[in-house]
This record gives structure tokens, sequence and C-alpha cells, in this order.
């Protein structure tokens, strides 16, 4: 295998502006995570659901230690999605034939904090979450409080105006990006036996070239336009539709109100059309990928929203570093938008935010 890295150098949607420097994740408590429901617990059903802050562990670990509490299956304990172990993270879990009362051996028998305990008729699974709302502080920062609060501030009024590109983490592609090698592979079918393994592979190929795209869609300075054939998505209702009029609909992505998906490419993906197809072809060519084998590939593909929308981000700046407050769609990551204001090479790389 080899030993150079297959991931390529993503730009910055801020270039122009001077960042801070400094560093992520100095401690847990610089990183902090907390999930948005989709639902509250209805008080009422089958599944107990229990909020949790812990630190430290991931959480499958969790789940694993949960499971042991209770003597019940690892299965049958539910969760909406994964979260890092190195930040301080409150997430819901569910467990399957319990009352409120029973989550008081938690707080008594493992190191997390207990915030709140209600049923609900249906099990957690991954993705009923809308997103997740982090507190950051970036410490050591390479200029000045009085400089970097200008600094600051000139990037967040930017990133509010345009968004920001949603680039899956360095951290997704393993350790010199050889899950992207191994993933391209299992997406042409010669992947690992085991199932888990396979799956995540494959996610990193099909992660990296939706990077691939999104680099190729912002060098053409094509990242705040629509395209003819573009398909978007709502950011109301996750409805998605096809582009026939650019003009028309520039307005609302202008707004936030849609954004143009990128390809997570499979067999069954939705593919662009017309003007907006060539990128996708172009990705894909590159890729050594024609259409034989994207016909006999592993995966069924589905589209992501290219862009995130963050019209509210707070950011203070203070003797202990830089403070940064906002919300993201479930799999955005917090990486790609304090980036922006670290301006690092290495900053893709230093947190990471999943515990695949």
């Amino acid at each position: 295998m080899s030993t150079e890295s297959p991931l390529i150098p993503l730009p910055y949607i801020t270039a122009e502006l001077p960042g801070v420097g400094g560093q992520l994740k100095a401690e847990p408590s610089a990183f902090i995570v907390e999930e948005i429901p989709v639902y509250d617990a209805s008080g009422e059903g089958s599944h107990l659901y229990v909020s949790l802050t812990r630190e430290g562990w991931t959480t499958r670990k969790v789940v694993e230690a949960l499971a042991s509490l209770y003597g019940i299956d690892r299965g049958s304990v539910g969760y909406a999605g994964l979260k890092d172990r190195h930040a301080r993270c409150t997430q819901t879990f569910s467990l399957p034939n319990l009352q409120p009362e029973d989550a008081q051996r938690i707080q008594g028998e493992l190191p997390f904090t207990v915030n709140w305990a209600r049923c609900h008729g249906n099990k957690l699974k991954v993705g009923h979450l809308l997103g997740n709302r982090f507190t950051i502080t970036v410490s050591g920062l390479n200029v000045d409080p009085d400089t970097a609060r200008v600094r600051a501030s000139a990037i967040a009024g930017a990133i509010a105006g345009r968004g920001v590109p949603n680039f899956f983490g360095a951290q997704r592609f393993g350790i010199e990006g050889q899950n992207v090698v191994r993933g391209r592979a299992a997406f042409l079918g010669n992947g690992p036996r085991e199932k888990w393994l396979n799956r995540l592979l494959i996610s990193a190929y099909q992660s990296h070239l939706f990077n691939i795209y999104l680099v190729q869609r912002i060098e053409q300075d094509l990242f705040s336009r629509l395209l003819d054939g573009d398909v978007c998505k709502k950011a109301d209702t996750g409805g998605m539709f096809e582009v026939a009029d650019p003009a028309a609909e520039q307005p609302r992505f202008d707004r936030g109100e849609i954004s143009y998906t990128g390809p997570l490419f499979g067999k069954k993906m939705w593919a662009a059309t017309r003007a907006a197809a060539v990128l996708e072809n172009t990705t894909l060519a590159d890729a050594g990928i024609g259409e034989e084998e994207l016909r006999r590939c592993r995966a069924d593909g589905a589209r992501r929203p290219a862009r995130l929308w963050l019209p509210e981000i707070n950011v203070t700046v203070d003797s202990t570093g830089l403070h940064a407050t906002f919300t993201l769609p479930k799999g955005g990551y917090a990486t790609v938008v304090m980036r922006e204001f670290i301006k690092s090479a290495d900053a893709m790389n230093q947190l990471p935010e999943e515990d695949e």
C-alpha cells in the first residue's frame, strides 16, 4: 500500500482574510457538542430516552457500558449519531423496557452526568437529529486579542454571507488518507469481509470524491452559483428537486433556503443533468470510474448539501483565546468552520469528530 496520502488540499472560502492561528481542542471543555433532536421524548412508551454528558468516551463505548449496566443487548441501545471522545458531549440514548427512575443507576455507576430521562414510543435511531450545537475555544492564538477580534469578526461576517463548503473532515479518511485507498477497492467490490468495515471504507471513498467535486466547483468560481441541472435540497423540508431555471432559483439559494447538493457516488444516485453534470462526470472520469464500474459498484449512493449555511455564528475573543458558538445540521463538520478562522494547514487534522 502506498504511503503517499491521496488527500487533496482544501481551499478556504475566506482565503482573502487572514486567520488567527491557534490550537483546537486543548482540552474537552474547549470543544462542547450538544445534540439537537428532531423530536422530544413524549413521556410515554417502552423506550427510555436518557440525555447524558460525558468526556473521554466514544459513542460505541457508551453503548457497551449501558448495555452491560442493564444486562441488555448492545443492539437494543439506540443513539442518533456518533460523537467524539475528545470532546464534552451531550447526547441522548434510548434503552428498552426501562423507566425514568432506572436512570439513577447510570449516575451512580458510570462517569456520566444524567441530564434528564423520559420515555418514548420508539427506539432512537441513527439520523434522528436535526444537528449539533457547538461551543469551541481556540487557544494559543498567533496574534494579539485586538487583532484576533478584528480578523475573527471579518471572517464571521463573510461566512454569514457566503456559507462554508460542506467538506468532509480529514479525520474521516484515516491516517495519511489510507481509508481512501482501501475504500476505492471496497467501492469496486474488493473490500474486507467485515460488513461494518466495508461500509466505512466505501463511505470514505465516496466522501473523498465529494471533496474533489466541491474543490473543483470552488476553483471554477461556482460555489455561490446555481447551475442548470443542479439537484437542490430545501432547508426547511429536506425535499429535493432539479434546477430548471437557475436565475429564478438563485435568490432562494442566496437566502439559504436551498442548497445544491454534491454527489456521494453510487449506482442508484440521483445524478445532476445538463450543465451541472459536467463536474460530476469529470470527477468520475478523473477517478477512472466509468459507467460499467459505477453499475457494478457496492454503493447505492446519495446526495449531500454542498454548502453549510451559518447566518448566525457568534465569535468572541479574550485573553484565553477565540470562542465560537454555532449550529450545524447533521453530517456537518465543525472543523470546516473553524479552519476558516485558524487558517492552518493542520486544522483539518486537529479535531477528530467521529468515533467510527
